[in-house]
């Protein structure tokens, strides 16, 4: 009979390798077959809930690393919840409305002027609907579970049916309204944009310092006095209505030596300009304060019928420029609410793809703004006005979506009023928690200082804006005939607003006092996508019966902050006085190795099918888990190569301990803890210990905390101790001794709690082992999360094995230098003489363990500290002696043993494996070992 037979060497049928490219999609194929999602809903019913709210991505293109790490986050989230004793339901969603959409489908030939609207807009539908299956296969691939056959998307009509009743609501309550006011203009995209569409980018613009005569002084200033402005947009110059200054800023007149002319700046800033200008001496006549100048004139530049008027504002600085600010009401807020403020008229002479128009001028009219610029200088040189020209390179707002510079521009649009309620929407977000906490104070500060909302777009492909228009321009938002509306697109879907004429949009019978005739028109401009996705929480939350309103969290990119997290929080407000979300959870962004954006043109894009086809998507989730987040993140493929190396250290340390409890049934062979050995105790304490910290990590969604102790506790509590002791006894002791039953009963629950703890992320994985556990659910995925348990004593136990670690370093140290002086090879070539002092001697009886065992030596001595001979190694409270073993090799157990031959019937074993294979194997001691 052969030695090896008579040893427990772990078997199993779990692969080494885990080929998940073709065993991932195999595996998914099988959760929808046996509907694993649904099933886990249904194990729910009755359960708290947590409803994790899907931010919807937008159908187009196919999906980045930045979606997988949004995606994965939140499927880690939503199944850690259903294990966790709560009922927690997925509904994934897609933005589908929107001007990318309409781009990409003139990109492709369509030819949108030669077809009706309802045409186009049909065209649109199909499009988005064929990104929405994209993208839902490239999300499943991830394996992200969920409600995939019945996601929601913005252009399904009892969505946009309640997307017009939360509009609705909220025209009732006299927040929304119609008003000439300065906002992003995008020509590029030639339609209004909002907050959230607009990005920054660095550009270089020509700013010009130039003087406007004045008219009226107020017995002050004569007519030969210029006051100094500056702007960064010369070709707003024809829209000036006005100066603004500061009232509390003292100015000065300031004549340069050699010039006639003087000059009007803030008296902080003289010496800043005159060097600028090359004024090398110049005298300061005058000093008045910024109040005295209100009401003061000067002279338009171009134009002699418009006098300016001098303002005080509350925007002018002294940071750069003049202290005094062009002001065209027309083309920027503050110059509108300044204007405002002294009955200015509103003047913005430009087209909607960036042209001035004739009101300009006559030298402007037809000039593409950027070109005007050049235009405004030339004549304010020809004027002698001109100071100074030089190009300044500063943070400029460009369209998000073409990527072209915006104009600010007074258009006449609808506006969501955010000013009315901003109180009571600051209120809502001190009800919020955030994840991190900074986010509560940059929501709270965007809220605090935007703008009303801009909710028009002069679009086709959305859901229009449910507005009629009387025979005298009267605009009507009545809440019947809202209602009505919604009611008509929840049956026939948003089409019917642009194949129906007003009156058949209009209830039966509707009349109103300003169409006398009974003619009406419709409203054709569409709203804000960011209304659509902005009102999911009526369109999803509140409309589905196992979701709830306000839902447990929203997690977005740390964008939405401007985005969605704002537009929802704005109409949830608005509609139902509370936020939207209990809870808060921004990422940050995906970033190339080197920390750039990742795009087409540098190449250096990463998609998730790349990484998936290469290696698979756990390794995708796995790298999610090891990152922060919070934070920007970089990727490369590297990083998933050095990922890889950690799934299969987990891979394999599973295998390991499979192998090894392939005979153990947990329902026959299992160990009472009071009936276990101590290293088998202390190990149960530790495996319920990091159970703890990893179920308070899923609580806390403190991912990297997760992989830190995962790693950990694979690397140094099971491969560097445990499992290495664990070889010596399931591998060496009679099969169905207690003391391997006893270390098998923890190697399986180790696996079980593993398991289990890490489905919410590796769920191909433990999928796969679950089958070789010997446990009653038939997907790890409908099993709950293990529970945590304590023993008595366990903090006694924990602290006298660290006392252990503490010596077992100091061994490992002296193993060390023995092996570099060829003393001995494997630790089992060593026999350890320990001389230490009667503390440390109680502290390894405390153990009430085999010592020697734990160190994995062939002998151990333990003698008192003052015997330790001079070269013995020092570590303080124990010196330490290293000595090759002394006896022979025994080759069962591979440990040196004097006892070796001492059963003359198997007289190459040790005493201890003879006993053994004497007791299981007869047939050997007949039949002799080779």
């Amino acid at each position: 009979m052969k030695i090896k037979e008579t040893l427990n060497l772990g078997k199993t049928k779990f692969p080494m390798r885990g080929n998940l490219p073709v065993k991932e999609l195999e595996r998914e194929n099988l959760w929808e077959e046996n509907k694993v999602y649904e099933q886990r809903q249904k194990l729910n019913e009755g359960k708290p809930t947590f409803v994790l709210h899907d931010g919807p991505p937008y159908a187009n293109g196919n999906i980045h690393m930045g979606h997988a790490m949004n995606k994965i986050s939140k499927d880690i989230i939503v199944r850690s919840k259903s294990m966790m004793g709560f009922r927690s339901p997925y509904v994934p969603g897609w933005d589908t409305h929107g001007l990318p959409i309409e781009q990409q489908l003139q990109k492709s030939g369509v030819d949108r002027k030669s077809m009706s609207v309802n045409e186009f807009r049909e065209l649109c539908r199909k499009y988005a609907l064929e990104q929405v299956d994209k993208q839902r296969k490239d999300f499943k691939r991830l394996g992200v579970a969920g409600e995939w056959d019945n996601p929601y998307l913005t252009l399904n009509p009892e969505f946009e049916a309640q997307q017009i009743r939360t509009f609705g609501k909220m025209a009732e309550k006299g927040l929304i309204y119609k008003g000439l006011k300065p906002v992003y203009w995008s020509w590029s995209s030639e339609s209004a944009l909002a907050e959230a569409e607009v990005e920054y980018q660095d550009l270089s613009s020509p700013t010009a310092f130039y003087g406007e005569q004045v008219v009226d002084g107020k017995g002050l200033f004569d007519e030969n006095t210029y006051f100094t402005v500056w702007t960064t947009t010369p070709w707003t110059i024809p829209a000036s209505e006005g100066i603004t200054v500061d009232a509390d800023f003292d100015y000065v007149v300031v004549k340069p030596a050699g010039m006639d002319k003087k000059f009007v700046f803030a008296s902080e800033l003289v010496d800043a300009c005159a060097e600028k200008f090359g004024w090398e001496n110049f005298e300061v006549v005058q000093t008045v304060k910024g109040r005295d100048m209100e009401y003061m004139t000067a002279q338009h530049p171009f134009n002699p019928d418009v006098k300016l008027l001098v303002m005080l504002g509350d925007f002018v600085t002294t940071d750069s420029g003049t202290g005094l600010v062009h002001t065209a009401p027309g083309y920027g807020e503050d110059d509108y609410n300044v204007g405002m403020k002294y009955d200015l008229p509103i003047f913005a002479p430009v087209d909607n793809k960036g042209y001035l128009t004739k009101e300009a001028g006559a030298d402007f009219e037809g000039v593409f703004y950027e070109d005007a610029n050049q235009v405004a200088l030339k004549k304010l040189e020809d004027a002698g006005l001109l100071i100074l020209q030089e190009d300044l390179v500063h943070s400029y707002p460009c369209d998000w979506r073409t990527k072209k510079p915006i104009i600010f521009r007074a258009t006449p649009q609808w506006f969501a009023s955010v000013d009315k309620i901003r109180q009571n929407i600051l209120d809502a977000i001190d009800e919020v928690q955030f994840f991190p906490g900074w986010g509560q104070k940059r929501l709270h500060n965007m809220i605090r200082d935007r703008g009303d909302w801009v909710i028009s777009r002069q679009r086709v492909w959305g859901v229009p804006l449910p507005i009629f228009y009387a025979e005298d321009g009267e605009a009507i938002l009545d809440k019947d005939v809202i209602a009505h509306v919604a009611d008509l697109v929840e049956k026939h879907g948003s089409n019917i607003w642009f194949e129906k004429d007003a009156k058949d949009l209009l209830p039966e019978g509707y009349t109103n006092e300003h169409s006398p005739n009974g003619i009406f028109t419709k409203e054709m401009d569409i709203m804000d996508v960011w209304f659509d996705s902005g009102s999911s929480h009526q369109g999803v939350l509140a409309q589905r019966d196992y979701l709830t309103h306000p839902a447990d969290m929203y997690l977005e990119g740390s964008d939405q902050y401007r985005g969605w997290f704002n537009s929802s929080l704005i109409t949830s407000v608005a509609v139902t006085n509370h936020a939207p979300y209990k809870q808060v959870l921004s990422q940050g962004f995906t970033l190339d190795g080197q920390g750039r954006k990742m795009s087409k043109s540098l190449g250096n894009v990463i998609v998730p099918s790349e990484v998936i086809d290469k290696m698979g998507a756990e390794i995708i989730r796995l790298w999610i888990l090891s990152v922060d987040t919070s934070a920007d993140v970089r990727v490369s493929m590297d990083s998933f190569t050095q990922i890889s190396e950690s799934y299969r250290k987990f891979r394999n340390t599973m295998r390991f301990m499979l192998g090894n409890t392939t005979d153990f049934n947990p329902e026959t062979d299992r160990v009472a803890y009071e009936d276990m050995e101590a290293v088998d105790k202390y190990m149960t304490i530790k495996l319920n210990q990091f159970t703890k910290e990893i179920l308070d990590a899923y609580a806390n969604y403190e991912f990297m905390s997760i992989y830190k102790r995962l790693m950990n506790f694979l690397n140094v509590d099971l491969s560097a101790f445990y499992l290495d002791v664990a070889k010596d006894v399931v591998y060496i002791e009679a099969k169905n001794s207690k003391k391997r039953r006893s270390m098998q009963t923890v190697l399986y629950d180790v696996l079980v709690n593993l398991d289990k703890l890490m489905t919410p992320v590796l769920p191909h994985t433990t999928e796969e082992i679950w089958p070789f556990l010997k446990e009653a659910e038939e997907f790890v995925q409908l099993s709950e999360m293990p529970e945590v348990k304590h023993y008595d004593g366990e903090a006694q136990i924990l602290a006298n094995w660290t006392k252990f670690f503490e010596l077992r370093s100091n061994a490992m140290k002296a193993l060390e230098e023995a092996r570099d002086a060829k003393l001995i090879g494997k630790s089992f070539e060593a026999s350890l003489n320990l001389y230490v002092s009667d503390e440390v001697k109680a502290e390894l009886e405390a153990l009430d363990t085999d010592v020697r065992q734990a160190l994995i030596v062939s002998s151990l001595n333990v003698l008192p500290l003052d015997q330790a001979p001079a070269e013995a190694s020092d570590f303080e409270d124990v010196k330490i002696l290293v000595e090759h073993a002394e006896g022979e090799v025994c080759p069962r157990c591979r440990m040196i043993k004097t006892d070796v031959g001492s059963d003359a019937d198997l007289a190459t074993l040790c005493a201890h494996c003879a006993h053994i294979v004497r007791e299981n194997y007869p047939e050997a001691v007949a039949e002799g070992l080779e």
